[in-house]
């Protein structure tokens, strides 16, 4: 059988004034919504196998939250967990979705509302069920752009970046049915002034692609690893005039993309989802995490007090962030309260979906994009990477290279920067699964 494919969007914005999270001890309750949060779905079918990409317009699920609407959308679709694979954009102008322990206390982070949260998993389901039971005669295909001048390296304006846009093309009738996106960018172009609820430039890329391609053209917009990635040598201000310029200069890239495609209505499809065991990391002593935040609190003043370019003073403010998270957290090692959060996050998973000659690669977490750079360099087919798939993992993913210079991401992680290689290395071994099964003519069943 061809390759059916259906797409469908629900509004998850809160009904009601709520914090939004993403900025340290700000009281940000929302005031009104920009533009809708969306949970935006891709089915795609061969007739042997089935797949759902899901992408949501929040900050980052706990795993466990994320392991859980993943388990009750598969079993709506009657498909298999490893076929659906659901990541959040990572918007910092969102509600409270996630218990997380480097912000614990702050009162930018008070739990997140067990009803917001029933609300968001029913309508995530909605939009699954909707696109499955859209599904049409249809054709994809593949492509790429490159986007600059959005964002870069948040630390260094010359430092490793990933300007690749994965595009993929779903077209129905002679009409785009879906678009969809993987870029790995903070949206975090608003701050913590900001009180609207927004998926910030993400979502002006959506509206430059559907008021080129079909406003009923459903673009889901997948964060790729992008733990030290911002636009924060890019933009003029924290605005949404500054949102929409980069949005939509993200969006054109990727219309440019779409000219000459070859689609193809006879497609590949298949889901592998494996647990990853990843090595905590050797927390400081309360008083060593102490000594470490009154150094960063050192440097900030200094460097505020010399009046040095924004986008310095905001590094070295936000290295002050995650000071303060280490402390958290070594007090959080020292009360059990780690060991505790741990065992309902636990296992940690890793994904792969093959679409066509194409594999998206579903990382969890804040990943640094040079293991996005590797995964890609070194995966025996076109693989694109998107993090902030099916979880989170309390703190980032770093380089070895930068858990030595220090900073903010550095003393807010949980884990060793091996981590990031061990998920790696799983994946290849997920994208070689996956071809060698097509190899012998077998692909992975989701109904099995």
């Amino acid at each position: 059988m061809s390759l059916h494919a259906g797409a469908a969007t629900r509004d998850i914005s809160p009904n009601e004034p709520t914090q939004l999270c993403g900025y340290p001890h700000v009281g940000r309750i929302s005031t009104g919504t920009h533009d809708p949060l969306l949970a935006s779905a891709l089915f795609l079918s061969n007739g042997s196998s089935f797949l759902l990409l899901c992408a949501l317009d929040l900050l980052m699920l706990n795993c466990d939250v994320a392991r859980r609407i993943r388990r009750s959308v598969a079993e709506a679709l009657g498909i298999a967990e490893s076929c659906v694979l659901i990541s959040c954009t990572h918007t910092h102008s969102a509600p409270i979705t996630l218990h997380y322990l480097p912000f614990s206390g702050d009162i930018a982070m008070p739990a997140p509302d067990p009803s917001y949260l029933a609300f968001l998993e029913k309508r995530i389901a909605e939009a699954a069920i909707a696109a499955k039971d859209q599904a049409q005669p249809a054709e994809l295909a593949w492509t790429s752009a490159e986007a600059y001048g959005v964002g870069g390296n948040r630390h260094s304006p010359d430092g490793p970046t990933d300007p690749e846009v994965g595009v993929l093309a779903v077209r129905a009738a002679g009409k785009f049915l879906a678009v969809a996106l993987i870029y790995g960018m903070h949206p975090t172009v608003l701050h913590e002034d900001s009180t609207l609820i927004s998926g910030d430039f993400p979502y002006f890329a959506r509206l430059q692609l559907q008021e080129a391609v079909g406003q009923k053209a459903v673009v889901l917009y997948h964060t790729g690893p992008a733990g030290n990635q911002s636009p924060r040598y890019h933009v003029k201000g924290q605005t949404f005039a500054e949102a929409e310029r980069l949005g939509r200069k993200l969006g054109n890239a990727a219309l440019a993309s779409l000219q000459d495609l070859k689609f193809s209505s006879t497609v590949a499809l298949a889901g592998w989802l494996e647990p990853v065991e990843l090595p905590r990391r050797k927390l400081p002593s309360v008083a060593e995490a102490e000594r470490v935040l009154a150094m960063y609190r050192t440097d900030y003043e200094y460097l505020k007090a010399r009046g040095t370019t924004p986008a310095a003073v905001r590094t070295a403010e936000v290295a002050v962030f995650g000071a303060e998270a280490l402390v958290k957290m070594a007090q959080a090692q020292q009360s059990g309260e780690i060991d505790r959060m741990l065992a309902k996050l636990v296992p940690f998973e890793v994904q792969v979906l093959r679409i066509g000659e194409s594999c998206v690669v579903g990382l969890p977490g804040e990943m640094f994009a040079e293991y996005g750079l590797q995964l890609k360099q070194r995966a025996s087919v076109k693989a694109y990477v998107t993090a902030y798939a099916n979880g989170e993992l309390q703190g980032y993913i770093v380089t070895p290279e930068a858990a030595a210079i220090g900073g903010y991401e550095a003393a807010s992680s949980l884990l060793e920067p091996e981590a990031g290689s061990i998920m790696v290395n799983a994946a290849l071994a997920g994208i070689s699964a996956l071809k060698r099964n097509n190899a012998e003519g077998v692909l992975c069943d989701p109904l099995a």
